[in-house]
């Protein structure tokens, strides 16, 4: 259960110094070679993701979130007609979402582009502007379904997060380090990060000791990274993000429950489609939409006994998560003693096992 936290909570009240050598731009590798910090109750432990089959055992369930990650970045060119000649533009382009005719996406430069326009990615795919609104780009593409698919993984790079993108290019690898290894439901443009830690042989092990796995999809939008702008944190609205949970794994968490087992989430985007979907004593109902929970401290968590996550950006809703689950200074403590102890930050980083109660 969540502890209650008084006092104002303000966003310089989630904020921390990070040194940039901490953000880490590739993987560990193997997967689960990362390091792991285990927080349980008021302890903290530096060990290795490796480790999570000596920490976990039967009566545990590990919710996984198996959303997978599509190449939404795309470069491509817009041609223009002008009275001196043809004009030819690069466009970036990032996909956000698929709405009913089409895709919402970012585009840089934005001002080169006009409705009716067309941007041509390479000889296998283009799109022309339906509409621009908002900062925001409406794309029509000459191909859909499987024919779509196969065009965009020829031509898209995987959209890695702006942090790490300011630090360095997508490449080849990106395509499989930027995927979990059960991902299936594509949709997402941003990975479920704690996720990445988990290869074949960590997951044999953790079946094992009779840990078992359930799975849910979320797909993880790219308002995951957009920063609070409120002073007053309690103000901000939170992002939606299309997710499903299914009667099988709605069963498997309440009967883990019934049983007195621990639910664990893999990744703050489980956590909160499960919390979503969770009624006030904690039974959880298949579930299949748009959930924008915000999840500050203060809440009362109604399934989640533990969470397995990454480090999380200052001043983030992320951030505000977890200091929901352990306390603001509980999670205070924990990331001073991450930083002063080197662990690597963010998307690519090392991982934590956040446990509110003590063993």
């Amino acid at each position: 259960m969540a502890r209650t936290e008084p006092k104002p909570m303000k966003l310089d009240d989630f904020d921390f110094h990070l040194p940039e050598t901490l953000i880490a731009t590739r993987p560990a590798r193997p997967r689960s070679s990362a390091r792991l910090l285990l927080a349980q109750g008021d302890s903290i432990r530096d060990l290795h993701v490796r480790d999570l089959a000596d920490l976990l055992g039967s009566g545990d369930l590990l919710v996984l979130n198996d959303t997978k990650v599509i190449p939404a970045r795309l470069n491509g060119t817009r041609a223009r007609q002008t009275p001196q000649g043809e004009a030819v533009a690069k466009v970036e382009v990032t996909l956000l979402e698929p709405v009913a005719h089409g895709w919402k996406a970012l585009a840089k430069p934005l001002r080169k582009l006009k409705p009716g326009e067309v941007i041509r990615f390479g000889s296998a795919l283009s799109a022309e502007v339906a509409e621009i609104a908002g900062g925001e780009l409406t794309l029509r593409f000459d191909a859909t379904g499987e024919a779509f698919d196969a065009a965009l993984a020829q031509v898209g790079a995987m959209p890695l997060p702006p942090y790490i993108a300011a630090l360095r290019a997508p490449d080849e690898a990106d395509r499989q380090d930027y995927q979990t290894v059960w991902a299936r439901n594509s949709g997402a443009v941003a990975a479920p990060t704690a996720s990445l830690h988990f290869d074949g042989e960590l997951l044999d092990g953790l079946a094992a000791r009779g840990v078992r796995f359930t799975h849910v999809t979320l797909h993880v939008g790219a308002g995951t990274f957009l920063p609070v702008k409120v002073e007053d944190v309690t103000t901000h609205k939170m992002h939606g993000e299309w997710g499903e949970v299914t009667p099988e794994a709605a069963a498997a968490i309440n009967a883990t429950r019934a049983a007195g087992g621990r639910v664990i989430p893999v990744g703050t985007t489980a956590l909160r489609l499960i919390e979503s979907a969770a009624a006030e004593d904690g039974t959880v109902h298949p579930f299949q939409g748009v959930t924008e929970i915000f999840i500050y401290p203060g809440y009362r968590f109604r399934v989640t006994d533990a969470l397995m996550t990454n480090f999380h950006l200052p001043k983030s809703t992320l951030l505000m998560l977890v200091s929901a689950l352990m306390g603001q200074d509980r999670i205070r403590g924990i990331y001073r003693h991450a930083v002063e102890s080197g662990y690597r930050f963010f998307s690519y980083g090392d991982a934590s096992l956040l446990i509110p109660k003590d063993p």
